[in-house]
């Protein structure tokens, strides 16, 4: 698998560590790794503008001007793929990755096996990412990545799916739920949710991130929310 990871760090002897943790990560697990290494948060958006290749980001927090999660933030309005890690010598800042669908934290000094862990976790959803859901719209054929549905609601013989943008399509929800993965959940017979993409669960509703509201069948309340921890 082809991966390209950047960290993140105003302190080079630590990029330099953890640039030789991840080589020898990826040596070990048959990945082509392209690793590089940004000394400011901002040097990594500028480098990020021109070109977007990072699949899985090593982020200090506690930087100069930007901090990592000031940066971390900026990135999700562009991008909500990339798998961020961050590096922190302070366990205050935890709650902050929340904001940010951070993957993991790792405490300074990072160790091997636990940065091989982490890294072993990013891979696996980079590559669960990639899919792509082909649908016929109008005409077209529209590839949607599957991780940027939210969820997908039935009226009739159509399916609207809800991504970065709306698509109406002639299909059943059962075809559709064939087609996606276990992050996906059948909410009763009109809908299916993101699991990953859900915010609050309360006994009449379903509320994502975005706002978005699904109503919640009657008794599907403990169904949904064991879904959510088998999932994590």
């Amino acid at each position: 698998m082809e991966l390209g990871i950047a960290i993140c760090d105003d302190a080079e002897v630590d990029r330099q560590y953890l640039a030789g943790l991840v080589g020898r990560w990826a040596r070990g697990r048959g990945h082509m790794a392209r690793v590089s290494c940004f000394p400011s948060a901002e040097h990594f958006l500028f480098c990020y503008a021109q070109e977007s290749d990072c699949d899985i980001l090593l982020l200090d927090i506690e930087m100069g001007d930007m901090d990592g999660v000031t940066m971390a933030r900026k990135l999700r309005a562009e991008n909500d793929t990339v798998q961020i890690v961050f590096i922190t010598g302070y366990s205050d800042y935890i709650s902050e990755g929340y904001d940010v669908a951070a993957l993991h934290y790792l405490m300074k000094p990072v160790r091997e096996e636990k940065l091989f862990e982490v890294l072993d976790r990013a891979a696996e959803k980079v590559k669960r990412d990639e899919r792509v859901l082909c649908l016929d719209v109008g005409g077209e054929m529209v590839r949607v990545p599957v991780c940027q549905i939210r969820y997908a609601e039935v009226f009739g013989n159509y399916v609207t799916v809800h991504g970065r943008e709306a698509y109406t399509v002639k299909m059943t929800l059962g075809y559709l739920e064939e087609q996606l993965d276990g992050r996906f959940y059948r909410v009763g017979r009109s809908a299916i949710v993101n699991l990953t993409q859900i915010s609050r669960v309360t006994k009449s509703e379903i509320r994502l991130y975005d706002g978005s509201t699904i109503p919640l069948p009657r008794g599907a309340y403990e169904r949904v929310n064991r879904a959510i921890i088998n999932l994590t």
